[in-house]
């Protein structure tokens, strides 16, 4: 992620910052509002691949943090010092990433306190920026929350489409679990693949209960189905997930329901930047 960003910023050098040349030079890393950090992990990787792709000489990052840890407002977060070229060229991947993945700790952190208690936990889902998949999910477990699957190939999940497909819920049931097993004997895979299925309505929870789906999504159920759900699948020994709008006003009523999971798509998809900035130096 990181050599694919820089390459995008740097692509036939940094003649502005070429000008200033390679006198020596210092930044602090710094939160302007308050929120949980992810992704200083990659910030000494940025530095890295600046300098050896312009050749200006390396740069330090010392940093004060880490990952998953919350700054309030004014917190500086670590120092970067080295070459003023390396510096300037580094420094808007430097934040793009650290305003991102942060912002999307920082939204997970504030679902996690939201149903703090219930014993629910909150998940990310496949709604994810192309190409940044594991910087997005990693966030998501600085901010205290859990990752679903990373990609298709990691779950059984039958959703709507797919039982439209293939005329219902068992029918699609089945189906998938042919395909995993072959897909395993392919590959020397142990073990079936986790089973999930997507259901909007009770009928459709008992008939993928009676398939043997270790775990319901119930998207966009009322409180009182949802309820239901949670009684019915504790009774067959599986679980539940709920999705569908959830947000910080809702979502605790939704885990008070007993849910097991919750499937929050907003925590990548729609995470605000968190405000982070440089305080540059130039030392003389």
């Amino acid at each position: 992620m990181v050599a694919r960003a820089v390459a995008e910023d740097l692509p036939d050098g940094d003649p502005t910052g070429a000008a200033v040349g390679l006198r020596p030079a210092s930044a602090s890393i710094v939160a302007r509002q308050a929120g949980t950090i992810a992704g200083l992990c990659a910030v000494q990787l940025v530095l890295d691949q600046v300098s050896a792709r312009l050749g200006t000489g390396k740069a330090l990052a010392t940093l004060v943090l880490d990952d998953g840890q919350r700054a309030g407002a004014g917190t500086a977060l670590g120092e970067l010092s080295g070459p003023a070229g390396t510096l300037l060229a580094a420094e808007r991947t430097v934040l793009n990433i650290l305003t991102h993945l942060s912002g999307v700790a920082t939204m997970t952190a504030a679902f996690v306190e939201a149903v703090a208690g219930t014993g629910a936990v909150v998940r990310d889902t496949r709604k994810t920026l192309p190409g940044l998949r594991a910087a997005e999910k990693y966030a998501v477990r600085c901010g205290g929350g859990a990752n679903h699957r990373m990609s298709l190939s990691d779950a059984i999940l039958i959703k709507d489409n797919h039982v439209a497909a293939l005329g219902g819920v068992r029918a699609a049931v089945e189906a998938a679990r042919l395909q995993a097993q072959a897909q395993a004997e392919r590959r020397g895979r142990l073990g079936p693949l986790p089973l999930e299925v997507e259901v909007d309505t009770l009928e459709e929870l008992d008939e993928a209960l009676s398939a043997g789906a270790g775990l319901v999504l119930v998207d966009n159920m009322s409180l009182v189905d949802t309820a239901e759900a949670v009684r019915r699948a504790n009774e067959m020994g599986s679980g539940i997930e709920a999705s569908g709008g959830l947000n910080l006003a809702t979502v605790r009523a939704v885990a008070d329901c007993g849910v097991h999971y919750l499937a929050v798509g907003a925590l990548t998809h729609s995470a605000p930047a968190l405000d982070i900035a440089l305080d540059w130096r130039i030392d003389q």
